[in-house]
């Protein structure tokens, strides 16, 4: 089984970033209004926001926590996001409620584990479900190793589950595919992580193996995205 890592430097800073601005907006207030409130620069604020790797000084984000009524120690621990992993499904959801329930969850990677990333519905192919999630502070990623091939996707429809998860897992051995549940491991173990495809129950779904698999290695939580 893997190791626990931490969370790197800059996951941090994406969930601070998160949280701060979460509690401007909780108030109504513009960015500009938080930072004469914390008596700093609003290019300051937005570098502090932008979640980026380069953040602002101990004693910036002290003078953002008073202007925001808030103790250094509630704003760090709330800004803190424990690892897991998250089955999501966006079947019957359009583009705006799916990126709405990944923030509510905190998640802070996608995993796209379709065979080909393409959607007749409107924002879930590939180049436009990455944009809506960059948009969102959310990284993307495409797991083609952990898609389920064609010839395998009738058993999981008409009934047969157990016989498609079973050639699915002998698929896993792949090369490709191991390399892609390393992938998929190393963010579940430093991120919150939704592991992607189109059925909204799990159960008809092929990523019910992958969950399994990267839950044989790292020892997060699986949760359904809500």
């Amino acid at each position: 089984m893997a190791g626990h890592r931490s969370a790197p430097p800059h996951d941090h800073a994406c969930a601070l970033a998160r949280r701060v601005r979460a509690l401007r907006e909780n108030r109504g207030w513009t960015r500009e209004r938080l930072a004469k409130e914390a008596g700093i620069a609003v290019g300051t604020l937005s570098r502090l926001e932008s979640e980026g790797a380069i953040q602002p000084g101990f004693f910036t984000v002290g003078a953002v926590a008073e202007a925001l009524a808030v103790s250094l120690d509630d704003l760090f621990r709330a800004a803190h996001v424990p690892p897991g992993l998250w089955s999501a499904g966006y079947e019957g959801r359009d583009i705006e409620s799916f990126v709405a329930s990944l923030l509510d969850s905190r998640i802070g990677v996608v995993a796209d584990v379709r065979l080909t990333p393409i959607s007749r519905k409107k924002g879930f192919s590939k180049t436009r479900l990455g944009e809506a999630l960059a948009e969102a502070g959310i990284e993307y990623t495409h797991l083609r190793g952990l898609g389920n091939p064609k010839d395998n996707r009738e058993p999981f429809w008409d009934g047969r589950v157990e016989v498609g998860c079973a050639r699915f897992r002998g698929l896993l051995r792949s090369e490709e595919a191991q390399a892609d549940l390393d992938r998929l491991t190393e963010h579940a173990q430093a991120s919150r992580v939704a592991v992607l495809c189109f059925e909204k129950d799990e159960s008809r779904c092929h990523r019910q193996v992958v969950l399994e698999a990267v839950s044989s290695r790292v020892q997060v939580p699986v949760n359904p995205l809500a």
